[in-house]
């Protein structure tokens, strides 16, 4: 009978150990743990445990909370009146938001202190600060994400896209606009000519967009000066791997390797509890021997992780340089 549950998998584990024949003396909670721990070891470790994701993410802006509502123009400057800090508007605003990319000065803004726009003449006194996704550096991540591997880069070494280095109206996107008709009556030499020349420039002049991240922050820093390479409401797509939700794709609970990996940590577990009463003996001849199921499990775990690093575990990527 296939596992489409939690419970369900709980269930089989104890069943193969033994019960209900015989008594398993592992605390609820503790079977938990064990089935957490099985997870993590599978989602980290085997194949099937993530699969390739793309992440998008538009980026936002630093916002200011003002205590009044106050017009300020799209484009101008406003400075922090105690701290002298400059940021540039992103669009004009009549409320009681000011949004931009970040401060073009060294100092950044103070909740408290008053600002004023250069042209306008608006001011306000600043009760809130949230920053966005330019001013912070990096873009946050889900925690279903186990690894990023690279930012995708629009934009070649010819496009900027109005000033931006990652804009989509690039050389490739205006040769396939204008010249692309002609390979429908002619052959794809000059094509491939063309592309194997712009290819060897971008190998030559640009390189991927270096990014940073670790799953403990949740966060992929984008090592790149931000508020001169994306504007507000640029998309960024990363490539990753993100982790098997078996709530949805139940069909996990009934993976071979999870469930003879479930089954020896709550052994384990079991092992633990009884080493302490080993060779006490029971009525009717009976002697517990906790240390001999431990010992066991612990032979299981580490054959059944040795097996998983053999035969389920992708291959670690290989650097030559």
């Amino acid at each position: 009978m296939a596992i489409s549950s939690r419970q369900g998998l709980i269930d089989y584990c104890l069943r193969r150990l033994g019960y209900p024949v015989i008594e398993i003396n592992v605390d609820d909670d503790q079977i938990e743990d064990r089935i957490d721990d099985a997870f993590q070891h599978w989602n980290e470790y085997h194949f099937d445990g993530v699969e390739r994701s793309y992440i998008k993410r538009e980026l936002t802006g630093s916002a200011l909370t003002i205590s009044t509502a106050a017009t300020f123009t799209e484009g101008e400057r406003v400075t922090g009146g105690t701290t002298n800090a400059i940021a540039i508007v992103h669009k004009s605003s009549a409320g009681t938001s000011v949004v931009y990319e970040k401060p073009i000065t060294a100092t950044e803004f103070a909740v408290g202190e008053d600002i004023t726009g250069f042209d306008s003449g608006a001011t306000g006194t600043i009760t809130a600060i949230v920053k966005g996704d330019i001013e912070n550096g990096y873009i946050p991540i889900g925690n279903e994400v186990l690894n990023v591997t690279k930012l995708f880069k629009f934009g070649g070494v010819y496009g900027r896209g109005g000033g931006k280095s990652d804009g989509l109206f690039d050389v490739d996107y205006q040769f396939a606009l204008n010249d692309m008709y002609n390979l429908l009556s002619a052959d794809v030499t000059y094509y491939a000519q063309v592309k194997t020349h712009m290819n060897l420039l971008e190998n030559l002049f640009t390189n991927e967009r270096p990014i940073r991240f670790n799953r403990k922050t949740n966060r992929v820093y984008i090592d790149t000066d931000m508020d001169r390479t994306f504007n507000i409401g640029n998309w960024v797509i990363a490539e990753g791997y993100a982790i098997i939700d078996a709530t949805t794709f139940t069909e996990v609970y009934d993976d071979m390797f999870l469930k003879r990996y479930a089954t020896a940590l709550i052994k384990r577990q079991w092992g633990e509890n009884m080493k302490k009463f080993g060779g006490i003996a029971l009525p009717g001849g009976v002697t517990l021997n906790g240390d001999q199921i431990y010992s066991e499990a612990i032979q299981e775990v580490a054959t059944i992780e040795d097996e998983m690093q053999l035969k389920y575990e992708l291959p670690p990527m290989m650097i030559a340089g």
